[in-house]
């Protein structure tokens, strides 16, 4: 036989509402928000406040959206910061830049030195539109001179969802962690069915082989990746070849694509007829 134990009077219990939450007992002696908005006693803390930094999240979001909106076709770019002005590497940049530019489509960076510097010199001088999204770190440097249009954030989070909504297709330069985590994410993206015909280009054979080994020889032998999932990525050593593959994947060449690389189809048509009459 099982005693029910009394059950407790909520009445007694404490208890009061907080807009839309309801606080019982010691939550309920917290003070009213009037209270915490007026009190002067300790000022700015509130700054430092989780529903503050949703506001500032949420700002993030209102700027970028607000400023790219109306970016137009534009392509995500990524590669070492490291990179020295004068490599292989930083002059493939410029020239992926450049071309980019050259077919009316702006280019999206980092906004950083290295990689990001030479894609955001290349748009300049091809007469492109050069973008650049930074990130507050211990060691930031600002941006670097060749952004034209330059967003700074404090969320990687939110730093990262315009790289994605406002870009039809990346292209990976070798790079770090910061680079790898892009990349990643990209795979992720496409291969959860997030973003739909999103092209990933990723230059330097050399470079990237042994990670693309790595993910055959380890997780597609593992079982922890399937073979369709290392057609997410597209490997090639030219400027050229990669600005090709990278357009190919977003202007109807293949079946499958997210709305077209220039908006609704009637848009897509409307640009390339714009395109075509100018030469």
């Amino acid at each position: 036989m099982t005693t029910e134990s009394p059950r407790r009077d909520d009445r007694s219990v404490p208890s009061r509402r907080k807009g839309p939450l309801e606080l019982r007992r010691r939550q309920a002696l917290q003070g009213t928000s009037d209270q915490h908005l007026l009190d002067t006693h300790g000022a700015g803390r509130f700054v430092h406040t989780d529903p503050w930094r949703v506001m500032r999240i949420q700002s993030e979001f209102v700027e970028g959206f607000g400023a790219l909106a109306e970016l137009g076709p534009a392509i995500s770019i990524f590669g070492s910061a490291r990179t020295h002005p004068g490599s292989d590497y930083y002059e493939m940049g410029v020239e992926i830049g450049r071309l980019l530019a050259r077919e009316g489509v702006a280019v999206i960076t980092g906004g950083g030195p290295g990689s990001m510097e030479a894609v955001n010199r290349g748009a300049v001088d091809g007469s492109g539109t050069s973008v650049g999204l930074g990130i507050e770190l211990p060691f930031e440097t600002g941006f670097n001179p060749w952004v034209d249009l330059g967003i700074n954030f404090r969320y990687f989070f939110a730093r990262k969802t315009m790289f994605v909504k406002y870009a039809h297709g990346f292209v990976v330069l070798p790079g770090g962690l910061g680079t790898l985590d892009e990349l990643f994410e990209a795979m992720v993206l496409v291969q959860t069915g997030k973003v739909t015909s999103f092209p990933i280009v990723l230059v330097g054979s050399r470079f990237w082989g042994p990670l693309i080994g790595w993910l055959k020889e380890t997780l597609l032998s593992e079982g922890m990746i399937s073979p369709e999932d290392l057609d997410l990525i597209q490997v090639t050593d030219t400027a050229e070849d990669a600005v090709y593959r990278v357009l190919a994947g977003v202007r109807g060449e293949t079946e499958e694509r997210r709305g077209g690389m220039y908006g609704s189809a009637e848009e897509e048509e409307a640009w390339l007829a714009e395109k075509a009459d100018g030469e």
